[in-house]
């Protein structure tokens, strides 16, 4: 295969601390020989494990962005025994939009591995994550969102594995991430995905899914905090307190709570899909628990007044995991998910 048009301008064998791009030509109408600069932090000290850190993997989610480049701000070589690759923006076109997808191709990263180093712009960046990034890293956290469609309670996810001592390894890193939250995580379409792409690597491979609305809280931004670092700790390469990393409202927020509860997604009908455009009213809350059959939401028809509004139910018993969001609904979108509640106060190990 081609080798990748993307060079980066930092040494990832290099020891300290070094600040740099991901470089990807791009030939366009305001630069004839522009480039996607990709912003990436690389801090090295002695030897150890390589942790990859991810964010804007969807442009229009923001707790990754800002929690990586606070730490790209603030890690020290003497914090780390090991190596931290750091990308706070994958999809830099998307991050600059504002937008899920990139306004270049229109990609979906999140759907684009293992890429193409000779295809779309989007293509490429996962090209050199699929065929760069990946081998380096021995742990991988990729942070999400829901963006601007859709809401979560705040979890960490792994995916149920084929290989029970790597799913064991990740279980166990998503623990440490410790979200009030963590969840087995069902995806309805598993194609393309970077999580698919570092656990057939064989990587140790977290997400999460801290919030949503196209927007950040402080107390979204706190749980990503605490769980950056509690993977950091997990995975050897950061000894606590690690300076100026962790600011008061994370540690505060640490302190409030040491446990999890475990969620499962065990089939699609946890998933409570539109069939109808309109206004949706809300009738749960996230968080809440729902019975089998209990009215999740009704959509109201906006063409007209006066019609009866449609009602969608819950196909299982669970906890509120997800809705949608923001106040219109389009066929084929996602109404709600329920999962099921598997473990209550799991202790987490950071």
């Amino acid at each position: 295969m081609r080798a990748s048009p993307i060079t980066p301008t930092v040494d990832f064998d290099g020891q300290g601390v070094q600040h740099g791009f991901l470089k990807l030509p791009h030939s366009h109408d305001g630069s004839a020989w522009g480039a996607v600069m990709i912003p990436i932090t690389v801090v090295q000290r002695g030897h150890g494990p390589t942790v990859l850190l991810t964010g804007g993997n969807h442009g229009d989610e923001y707790e990754g962005p800002i929690v990586l480049s606070r730490l790209a701000s603030t890690l020290k070589a003497d914090d780390v025994a090991g190596r931290v690759v750091i990308v706070p923006f994958m999809n830099y076109p998307a991050f600059l939009a504002g937008s899920r997808t990139s306004p270049i191709d229109r990609g979906n990263l999140n759907r684009s591995f293992p890429g193409r180093p000779g295809g779309t712009v989007t293509e490429k960046i996962a090209d050199y994550f699929q065929r760069y990034l990946l081998p380096l890293a021995d742990y991988v956290l990729d942070l999400h969102a829901g963006g601007r469609t859709l809401d979560f309670v705040p979890f960490a996810a792994i995916h149920v594995l084929h290989d029970a001592k790597q799913q064991a390894r990740c279980e166990a890193a998503m623990r440490a991430f410790g979200a009030p939250y963590s969840m087995r995580m069902l995806e309805l379409d598993s194609v393309g995905l970077f999580d698919t792409a570092a656990e057939e690597a064989g990587k140790v491979f977290v997400s999460t899914e801290l919030g949503g609305g196209g927007t950040a809280t402080a107390a979204s931004v706190a749980v990503a905090m605490r769980g950056v670092r509690g993977f950091l700790q997990h995975a050897g390469v950061l000894a606590p307190p690690a300076g100026e990393l962790f600011d008061a409202a994370s540690r505060a927020w640490g302190a409030a709570s040491r446990t999890t509860t475990l969620l499962d997604m065990p089939d699609g009908s946890c998933y409570t899909t539109s069939e109808h455009d309109g206004l949706i009213e809300p009738c749960k809350d996230l968080g809440e628990m729902v019975e089998h059959g209990e009215l999740l939401a009704r959509v109201y028809d906006t063409k007209r007044s006066g019609a009866r509004p449609f009602e969608y139910r819950a196909a299982r018993s669970g906890l509120l995991a997800a809705r949608h969001f923001p106040g219109l609904v389009r066929v084929g979108d996602t109404l709600a998910v329920v999962a099921d509640v598997v473990e209550r106060g799991i202790p987490v190990s950071a």
